[in-house]
């Protein structure tokens, strides 16, 4: 499989956010969103064995693991990554809602995007994966700008998850955290602002 980058950081997103990690970020993409940070992700790597990741994760002290991208359920053997390190690691999955999740070992948490009109991307979503979502499960919405707000409004108004945590994300530096807050707040929607505080702690740059 081919691997981009392996490294331990803070958990900058989601309901784990703050708790230190291990990333696995695998190569290779489907889509293009237009604010997308990791664009390095669609061609650099390297080739490794599952084991062969499985033996660089192990140089880290830590117990939980995120496996990203990129998109990495479109490496097959990512499903036989995920299988070996859940019997030892507390394992979250990245995706982005674009192919289906239903092979997906069920102790792996998902967290999966439904792209929205600004990221240029939401003809893409693969609806159906949303009834394969598990409570523990979480579903990610990137906001650009309000155009985006009432979209997701519309989308999570008329769909019905079995995912308990929603999460509202401000593109990084193009929409104020404080103005996504605000409209939240006066719509009293039962989501979590989802912040990406590793770019707050470490800046915008990869590895960490």
């Amino acid at each position: 499989m081919k691997i981009c980058e392996i490294f331990a950081s803070i958990q900058g997103e989601s309901s784990l956010v703050g708790i230190p990690m291990i990333f696995i970020r695998l190569t290779g993409c489907n889509l293009r969103c237009r604010y997308c940070d990791t664009q390095y992700s669609y061609s650099e790597g390297e080739e490794l064995s599952v084991d062969q990741v499985i033996d660089k994760v192990k140089q880290f002290k830590l117990k939980y693991i995120e496996i990203t991208g990129g998109e990495p359920l479109l490496q097959n053997e990512v499903y036989e990554l995920m299988n070996n390190l859940v019997k030892s690691y507390n394992v979250v999955l990245e995706t982005n809602g674009s192919v289906s999740i239903n092979k997906v070992n069920p102790q792996v948490k998902i967290v999966m995007d439904i792209k929205t009109p600004g990221s240029g991307m939401n003809h893409r979503n693969y609806l159906k994966n949303i009834n394969c979502l598990k409570k523990t499960d979480e579903v990610k919405f990137v906001i650009a700008d309000r155009e985006d707000y009432e979209w997701t409004k519309e989308f999570i108004n008329t769909h019905t998850f079995n995912a308990e945590e929603i999460l509202f994300s401000p593109v990084f530096e193009i929409l104020d955290p404080s103005e996504l807050s605000k409209w939240i707040i006066q719509d009293s929607l039962s989501v979590r602002l989802n912040l990406q505080i590793h770019k707050y702690i470490f800046g915008d740059k990869r590895g960490v």
